[in-house]
């Protein structure tokens, strides 16, 4: 305000000067003079260097004179009105209000939640939000996600299948085969099943023709085992083998269990049991000379308790699917380990000693 004031005030001492009484000759004389030195500034090199007050004083000065008179200046017609619109622009002191921006934390929350949810539209996810005591409108709700190429509910992806396997885990139940060659070149063939969500192997049984009445009566076995159980098997997860037959298949499903198939050359969508067939493989069966379906049942029974009860795994914070009942080392006692060798010494294990 001080500064549009000061401005108001030299216009208008500029115009009563003009208005003074002068002599014709000696205003001629002077407007000469004038136009003498701003052609020797003119052809200086470098450019002179205004401050705040010239720059004040060539603009009250601007006011007062024709626009056809302005080439007269040292600066062009353009800054100056430049000048004059800053001048202008100052008498206005509020600050300009609107509504405030919203966090980068709530919209990333808002990214999330869409991720998570995609069954969740716009107005579901505002009122998450709402009971989180973040209000938000939808419109930007929509905005954020179309930026951040997410849709309405009904265009974002569904449900993956890592995401169905993590859910589910605990009433997931996984079949394979995997094939072991013996010393004597007979290929023999191992039914097994594993638990996703606790790990723990279940041996059907070896043979060297898996055919459907034999695969069907270790259906019923295993179906048998579970009977007991506490947790109910809802799925069990198979590839597209063709000893799986229909009679297999159904034996399950009178138990109340869905059979899902993997889709064509996907291994990684049974990725649990063909991790499980890498184990066996690389730990115990490929450091053993088998010498027929009855040597293979005994390697792999104790195979199968060492990976239940003592190996640990990844997936369970490294501890077995059914530890069994251990002491616990003394913090300043001596401690005494034992070494326990299974299938020759093909793998250790290792115990406190009593």
């Amino acid at each position: 305000m001080l500064v549009s004031f000061c401005y108001l005030v030299l216009r208008r001492l500029l115009q009563l000067a003009a208005l003074r009484v002068r002599s014709n000759d000696f205003k001629e004389l002077e407007i000469v003079v004038l136009r003498h030195e701003l052609a020797i500034l003119r052809r200086q090199r470098k450019r002179p260097v205004l401050t705040a007050v010239d720059r004040l004083f060539l603009a009250a000065a601007s006011r007062c004179l024709a626009r056809d008179r302005w080439p007269s200046f040292l600066i062009t017609p353009a800054t100056l009105l430049r000048w004059h619109r800053r001048l202008v622009a100052k008498r206005w002191t509020f600050t300009r209000q609107g509504r405030p921006p919203m966090r980068r934390e709530v919209r990333d929350l808002v990214l999330r939640l869409a991720r998570d949810n995609p069954r969740w539209g716009y107005q579901r996810i505002v009122g998450e939000l709402k009971g989180l005591g973040i209000p938000i409108s939808a419109t930007t709700v929509r905005t954020w996600l179309r930026a951040a190429g997410l849709g309405p509910s009904g265009t974002r992806r569904g449900i993956t299948w890592r995401e169905f396997v993590r859910t589910h885990r605990h009433s997931l139940l996984a079949v394979d085969f995997f094939t072991v060659e013996t010393l004597w070149l007979q290929r023999l063939y191992v039914l097994f099943f594993i638990e996703l969500g606790s790990r723990r192997l279940h041996l059907a049984g070896c043979t060297s023709h898996p055919g459907a009445p034999w695969v069907i009566q270790r259906a019923r076995e295993v179906t048998w085992a579970f009977a007991d159980r506490s947790e109910h098997l809802r799925f069990l997860i198979r590839d597209r083998d063709r000893k799986f037959t229909a009679g297999f298949d159904e034996v399950f499903r009178s138990d109340g269990i869905e059979i899902v198939r993997t889709p064509f050359r996907a291994p990684q969508a049974n990725a649990v049991a063909e991790r499980f067939v890498r184990t066996v493989r690389s730990e115990c069966l490929d450091w053993l000379l088998v010498l027929n379906e009855g040597h293979l049942e005994r390697v792999l029974q104790v195979f199968v308790n060492h990976y239940n009860e003592h190996r640990p795994h990844r997936a369970l914070s490294l501890a077995p699917p059914e530890p069994r009942r251990s002491s616990v080392a003394s913090a300043t006692g001596e401690v005494r380990v034992h070494r326990r060798d299974r299938l020759g010494g093909v793998i250790h294990e290792y115990v406190l000693a009593a």
